[in-house]
């Protein structure tokens, strides 16, 4: 992943933060987080198997889609518990060595 990729990642985060402080009724994330996370599990779920079912195809272009949704979903998951991706990331770390 480049500095490029990991920075996003990063101000996407503080993004999701900013939508979870100060909802608004146009925010999907806002609207998410106010569902609470037993729903954000859900659409974790959901877009896990959309990418499952795409990995088994060959369209490129729709992997890719699913695998975004999938990572949107899941870092709204974790910043619901107040975890970054860069503690998934240390947990990978630990599993290598």
């Amino acid at each position: 992943m480049s500095n490029r990729s990991t920075e996003y990642i990063v101000e996407l985060e503080r993004t999701l933060e900013q939508r979870k402080a100060a909802p608004t009724s146009d925010s999907y994330t806002a609207r998410l987080y106010a569902a609470g996370r037993s729903k954000i599990a859900q659409k974790v779920g959901e877009e896990a198997v959309e990418l499952a079912i795409a990995g088994v195809q060959d369209d490129r272009k729709r992997i890719v889609a699913e695998a975004a949704d999938l990572v949107y979903h899941l870092l709204v998951l974790l910043r619901s518990h107040d975890i970054s991706f860069s503690d998934v990331v240390e947990e990978l770390r630990h599993r290598q060595r």
